[in-house]
């Protein structure tokens, strides 16, 4: 499994750490100890570059004394999606959370100490998690590990309730973005019409109702920035993970790796059928210009 492209650090989220509660230990480029932690994976110029699956969650999770860097996290959250499903790699992530929090519960006094550190960490993963990429959690599965990993963190700050408010906030913007993303959705489900359908109307309607597009806008700048306007709507709702399904579910049927699922692809297909309207409405617009020159 390999790394990302070095410009998706471009669009990493510049979610600001609880350095109040982390510590300096927490920066983001603390190495891992090669001493306790597994060194299967391959580091080329102190980066990563591949290793097993496991290996590579193991350094997504924090511990006592580091802290994954943002770069590695936007990175493996996304390309993951190809070998393994969100809510399979939320449940093996808070397995290794969970885990953490016993043996720092069963040790000494001084460890017990830590636990409101590292449940800071945690949620710090949890909190760029659901930022980054929602629609990971818009299934009963990974919300039901979410809530699960969320009861068991916030144990570890019962007396100030810290950790409690923090994740009501965390929990509370990924349901609005979840549900402005569905809003969106069902928007354009209305309006979705294929092309086709639309080349059967223009047919059937007589040559005199046929309106050319100048006379709907007779200013060509305006008309291109509104065109523009447009385009840029549908890009800005395709995200990051939109692509990585499609490749996902590409790549599996020829390596029968973790397969993705297509019906998450909505904005991807709602862009294709933007494109090939305004290819229609342009080729259309050339053709009439020649027809009527002759």
């Amino acid at each position: 499994m390999c790394a990302a492209p070095r410009k998706m650090r471009e669009t990493m989220p510049q979610t600001p750490i609880f350095s109040s509660m982390l510590g300096s230990s927490c920066s983001g480029q603390v190495q891992p100890d090669m001493g306790e932690r597994c060194v299967d994976p391959v580091y080329q110029d102190g980066n990563i570059v591949s290793g097993s699956l496991e290996a590579l969650i193991e350094r997504l999770v924090p511990t006592m004394d580091y802290y994954p860097d943002r770069t590695y996290i936007f990175t493996f959250l996304l390309s993951s999606r190809v070998f393994i499903h969100p809510h399979e790699l939320l449940a093996k992530v808070g397995q290794m959370c969970i885990k953490q929090k016993q043996q720092l519960e069963a040790g000494t006094e001084a460890e017990k100490a830590k636990l409101k550190s590292f449940a800071a960490k945690i949620i710090q993963l949890l909190k760029e998690w659901t930022e980054t990429f929602p629609y990971d959690f818009q299934d009963e599965k990974s919300m039901k590990e979410l809530k699960e990993i969320a009861h068991r963190i916030t144990q570890c700050d019962e007396e100030n309730g810290t950790v409690k408010k923090i994740i009501s906030q965390m929990t509370q913007n990924l349901l609005m973005a979840l549900s402005a993303r569905s809003q969106y959705q069902e928007i354009k489900e209305k309006f979705r019409q294929p092309a086709t359908d639309k080349g059967t109307i223009l047919k059937t309607k007589p040559q005199s109702t046929q309106k050319d597009i100048l006379s709907v806008c007779c200013d060509p700048l305006i008309l291109a920035q509104q065109l523009t306007h447009i385009e840029l709507e549908r890009v800005s709702n395709i995200y990051p993970e939109d692509l990585m399904q499609i490749v996902s579910h590409m790549d599996s049927l020829d390596n029968h790796k973790c397969r993705g699922d297509v019906t998450k692809t909505y904005n991807l297909e709602a862009y294709d059928n933007w494109f090939n309207c305004l290819s229609m409405l342009v080729a259309t617009e050339i053709c009439r210009v020649g027809t009527s020159r002759r």
